[in-house]
């Protein structure tokens, strides 16, 4: 005889989305030292509230804020710069957060992929993905879509190119741009502490560290199988 629904348990996660900076990996302060050396070449300055103001933002609005200010060159060539910079600083091991590297040891085992979702560049979040290949099998970048984080295209793509429900994934988030975009995706959101606090809202699960989030907690956001 069948169980009561409430009896059945949780079911996996059909994928885990990750996005990137500040997330998987610690590359925040990396884009930031980036930043202050692109622009000190090109002819401005670049500050901490720059790096506050354009947090979960994408390469090229960080590029346009430089020309505002009187730097030369150009969106494109600013941007292929900077992510220069931060692919160069990231060679040799992946530097993945706290907990991170359990999480994805666990989803490997599990049989869940997950896929990198992210604003910033492709040159960068590769890097980061060819540390767990065995997981993190798709990089959507802002270079993929029209609409970058907060609009949910990212994460409907990702979620299209593993060829699974938007609704049966989850996604874990830093930022309130990133957090916005993958709620209105439609799935539920584990959001990690980043250096712009993230409004509680329906739909988002606040967490203490980035060693909380775990595969339990991950099923226990989607609805049974």
């Amino acid at each position: 005889m069948a169980g009561h629904p409430e009896d059945r348990a949780p079911a996996l996660p059909a994928a885990v989305l990750f996005d990137h900076d500040g997330t998987l990996v610690d590359t925040e302060p990396l884009w930031a030292v980036a930043k202050r050396a692109v622009a000190a070449r090109h002819g401005t300055t670049w500050h901490e509230a720059d790096d506050l103001a354009t947090l979960g933002r994408t390469v090229p609005e960080s590029a346009r804020l430089m020309l505002e200010r009187g730097a030369d060159g150009t969106v494109e060539g600013l941007t292929a710069e900077l992510g220069r910079e931060v692919a160069a600083a990231l060679t040799g091991e992946v530097p993945f957060l706290p907990g991170v590297r359990a999480l994805l040891d666990e989803l490997a085992a599990a049989g869940v992929p997950g896929a990198v979702v992210t604003n910033a560049l492709t040159v960068v979040a590769r890097g980061t993905a060819a540390g767990a290949p065995e997981v993190l099998r798709e990089v959507v970048s802002q270079e993929d879509v029209e609409h970058p984080k907060p609009h949910p295209e990212p994460y409907l793509l990702a979620a299209r190119r593993l060829g699974v429900d938007p609704a049966r994934c989850v996604a874990v988030e830093d930022s309130p741009t990133g957090a916005a975009s993958a709620a209105a995706a439609g799935m539920p959101v584990v959001v990690v502490p980043g250096d712009v606090p993230v409004t509680p809202a329906p739909g988002l699960h606040l967490v203490d560290a980035h060693t909380d989030v775990t595969l339990d907690l991950l099923r226990s956001l989607l609805p049974p199988a």
